[in-house]
């Protein structure tokens, strides 16, 4: 089955209220997905952390109901 960017955005916002969080279909199948993630909470941490934030707020859900995430992460310029 396959994940809505809307279930996959409000995921994001749940662990990281303040996220600015950008989602394309890339194949237009719900399955493979780009997303742009800002957040503070990425502050200080490596690009590799950054990314493990936005998966553990997926509860999961990677590698089954969503099939790829192309992820970009960044923070704030005024954090």
């Amino acid at each position: 089955m396959a994940m809505d960017a809307h279930e996959i955005e409000a995921l994001i916002k749940e662990a990281m209220p303040d996220a600015t969080v950008e989602i394309r279909d890339l194949a237009g199948d719900g399955d493979h997905y780009a997303a742009h993630v800002t957040s503070v909470a990425f502050k200080g941490k490596s690009r590799v952390a950054q990314h493990q934030l936005v998966y553990a707020a997926l509860k999961g859900r990677m590698g089954g109901e969503l099939h790829a995430l192309a992820l970009q992460t960044a923070v704030p310029d005024n954090a």
